[in-house]
């Protein structure tokens, strides 16, 4: 770490936050670690001293973000990018297996990896009868088929050892009714809801914690290469109390909590960080004709 101007040693952390936070000589694995919520689960772990694997399908994108992590590495963190197709449960395991194989642990695993694909019902493209049967299949191969083979090969690892915090990535789109989202999103993302609450009772007695993040608006790049454009910034930030959209940034501390000694007791929690989103009624965005 960095020495202050005037050449004055920086405080030592207080020792309520190192034994709460501190994640040294740990091992993470985060998916979908290239960009977005992803990057900055990575990022929070590296920080506080965990040794982080960050998998992606992205080599491009995961190559950069490994680079940028490795420099802002601190307090012993460390970081190693492995290129990872979720939708591949043999290639999901041999990456679990070879983490542990090389590091003797594994402690936090955040079930990340996810896309979106397609139109919500609030425009003819995401009407019922109308989407695309492919692309529903290609995202639920992912967004929730990735997510099971993701915490099955974390499961068996941590179940032998006793210990262990596995947090999945969901979505304020699971927990409600949301026109703006396809069918296929809203499905995926409420079932990862229930398959969070399914293995955390299933866990619990070898001593393996399961929570979930569900995120609402977030500043992401999930929907296409590029960043969100001004105009759906504007839209989703108009549906929070707040009346803005959030930053990865935002989302570490609750991801901290989670994979952290400080979370030793939650399990089978669904925590929203959507900037108050759910506490309004959503946005019946809905063309055509009205009822009868």
């Amino acid at each position: 770490m960095g020495t202050p101007a005037g050449g004055a040693a920086a405080p030592a952390p207080a020792p309520v936050l190192t034994e709460l936070f501190d994640m040294s000589g740990t091992t993470a694995l985060v998916t979908g670690a290239a960009s977005g919520l992803g990057r900055a689960f990575a990022e929070v772990l590296v920080g506080v001293g965990a040794h982080v694997v960050a998998a992606d399908l992205d080599e491009r994108r995961l190559e950069r973000a490994g680079k940028e992590l490795a420099e802002a590495a601190e307090a012993g963190g460390s970081i190693e990018c492995v290129t990872l197709d979720v939708r591949q449960a043999d290639a999901v395991d041999a990456v679990f297996d070879d983490v542990v194989a090389r590091t003797g642990r594994l402690d936090a695993v955040f079930a990340n990896a996810g896309i979106a694909l397609g139109k919500g019902p609030g425009e003819p493209a995401g009407y019922l009868e109308n989407f695309d049967l492919g692309g529903w299949a290609t995202l639920l191969d992912v967004n929730l088929n990735g997510v099971l083979h993701t915490i099955r090969a974390a499961a068996r690892h941590m179940k032998p050892r006793g210990s262990g915090s596995i947090v999945l990535t969901a979505s304020t789109a699971g927990l409600r009714v949301d026109p703006l989202v396809p069918y296929s999103y809203v499905a995926a993302k409420a079932a990862v809801v229930n398959l969070t609450h399914q293995a955390a009772i299933d866990l619990a007695r070898w001593g393996v914690r399961v929570n979930a993040i569900a995120p609402g608006p977030f500043r992401t790049s999930i929907g296409g290469e590029g960043p969100m454009d001004r105009a759906a910034e504007e839209m989703w930030s108009s549906m929070t109390a707040m009346r803005r959209i959030g930053d990865p940034r935002e989302i570490r501390g609750l991801a901290l909590l989670l994979a952290s000694r400080a979370g030793s007791y939650l399990t089978g929690g669904v925590y929203v960080i959507d900037g108050g989103q759910t506490l309004q009624a959503p946005a019946l965005r809905l063309d055509g004709p009205a009822a009868p």
